[in-house]
């Protein structure tokens, strides 16, 4: 059996001042370096298959992609699986939510091509991030899709091996995957490491036998302004697609009755930091959620920032802040100097102003990097700077990302043990590598660029009634 993978990944926020373009998108990795693509390769030769591998392109969350840059890997892509036909399985590691210029829904595009180009008898399974917009387009087209289940996302893998089952034994005329999805009406985001959520997708997993080859929630990403953002329950049953729906609803229900306790809460700033002072015993682990830049904000924001300095609070390590000009200067000082610096608040006004401090230059590193969430390879941050003022530690970074674990702080020198406060750029992928370190996690509401007060993001493309805007029973 011939079996075509690619991977084409970005998380489009259309309210990010930043472009996505030809330099964002990485063509420098492997297709091993793809988790996804490596557990399809894996499988693929150990089972005696063809696996044909062929684009990767990932970029890091920002604003739409350009139109001509997307359209060109879309058609490499394509144009790939033109020479590898005939083809039996496609499997394509894609994230759901990117959004192009004149393309709200990226993935359902390249999902039709490549139907078009593999015929009907083709597989076609995707795997997308649950952060994803689950569209009519893509459902049409694909004979499986499978998102990730685990809010941090852990289990990337695993779900690429569960795709990977059900697209061959579909291929092998082993079963018929159907697929039904329910719309839940809801926009938020739902970390799946607390109660209730937590024993819903462990019902979710239990549940897949007796027909049902799978079962993803698919969270939506508030963010992106699409006609068909939002939750939903998706299910794949085999063979029978009452089955599939009645399923799907039986879910998405469940959902609707604890998503009050399940939304993620983000307590206002000043409060915030009055809790986290309050707090004794360990450091507490402040989540800057607004200027995560996983979900496209600049990482530059110093609201927080500046918050703490104007109350004179010490002992905090804080970071990623993206600034290469900033870091550029550092080096040009050299580590072990004194000097005035302006970091920080550059990339659009959800960035807040700059900081002008005199700072010490603790560390510099050409090549930083930290763990990933699931250990599954080092996350790069590039040319990195540590620098310190007035009893903050504070990490600089070249590479725009967010921060998933401490050796993003102790990787240039900065000791955790002993601080107060670790204030993290990220809105939840930190928790795993972070919280059982942290006497307490309070999730931050600040300005920037992801507000989370979903009931007042700027929709104009998705329709506005939908909880938490309005309190609705579900459609």
């Amino acid at each position: 059996m011939r079996i075509f993978t690619a991977t084409l990944v970005t998380e489009t926020n259309t309210f990010s001042p930043i472009p996505t373009g030809v330099t964002a998108f990485d063509r420098n990795r492997l297709q091993s370096d793809v988790a996804s693509m490596a557990a399809w390769r894996e499988s693929g030769d150990r089972d005696g298959h063809t696996v044909i591998e062929s684009v990767v392109a990932i970029a890091q969350p920002s604003g739409p992609t350009i139109r001509t840059v997307y359209e060109s890997l879309r058609d490499e892509l394509l144009a790939d699986l033109q020479r590898a036909l005939p083809v039996d399985v496609i499997l394509l590691y894609l994230h759901g939510a990117m959004v192009a210029e004149g393309y709200d829904d990226c993935e359902g595009d390249v999902l039709q091509h490549a139907r078009a180009v593999a015929g009907e008898h083709a597989v076609i399974g995707a795997e997308l991030d649950l952060h994803s917009h689950l569209t009519q387009t893509m459902l049409a087209n694909a004979n499986a899709i499978i998102a990730y289940k685990e809010y941090p996302h852990t289990d990337i893998v695993d779900r690429a091996r569960d795709l990977y089952r059900i697209c061959v034994d579909a291929a092998q005329g082993h079963t018929r995957p159907v697929m039904a999805a329910y719309d839940c009406n809801i926009v938020g985001m739902f970390p799946t490491t607390a109660q209730p959520l937590r024993g819903l997708v462990d019902e979710m997993m239990a549940r897949e036998r007796d027909g049902i080859l799978s079962l993803s929630l698919i969270h939506g990403f508030p963010w992106g302004d699409v006609p068909e953002a939002g939750v939903k329950m998706l299910a794949i049953a085999d063979g029978d697609p009452a089955l599939a729906a009645r399923t799907a609803e039986d879910f998405g229900r469940r959902f609707w009755a604890m998503r009050r306790e399940a939304l993620l809460r983000a307590t206002p700033l000043d409060e915030a930091l009055d809790a986290a002072l309050a707090t004794a015993g360990g450091p507490v682990v402040l989540a800057d959620v607004a200027d995560n830049a996983g979900g496209g904000a600049p990482g530059d924001s110093t609201y927080l920032l500046q918050a703490m300095l104007d109350r004179g609070i010490e002992s905090v390590a804080t970071g990623t802040y993206y600034d290469p000009f900033a870091v550029e200067t550092c080096f040009e000082a050299g580590e072990g100097s004194t000097i005035d610096l302006r970091f920080g608040g550059k990339l659009g006004t959800a960035s807040g102003a700059p900081i002008d401090a005199r700072v010490e230059v603790m560390r510099l590193l050409e090549a930083h990097e930290q763990d990933y969430m699931d250990d599954s390879r080092p996350s790069p941050l590039g040319r990195s700077v540590w620098i310190r003022t007035k009893g903050i530690d504070i990490v600089l970074v070249s590479a725009r990302t967010q921060v998933f674990a401490p050796n993003a702080f102790t990787g240039l020198g900065i000791s955790l043990d002993d601080k107060k406060l670790i204030v993290v750029k990220s809105s939840h992928h930190f928790w795993g590598k972070f919280a059982p370190m942290a006497k307490r996690v309070i999730h931050v509401s600040a300005p920037g660029a992801l507000a989370v007060d979903f009931a007042a993001i700027g929709y104009r493309k998705r329709d506005r009634n939908y909880w938490p805007r309005i309190d609705t029973e579900m459609r």
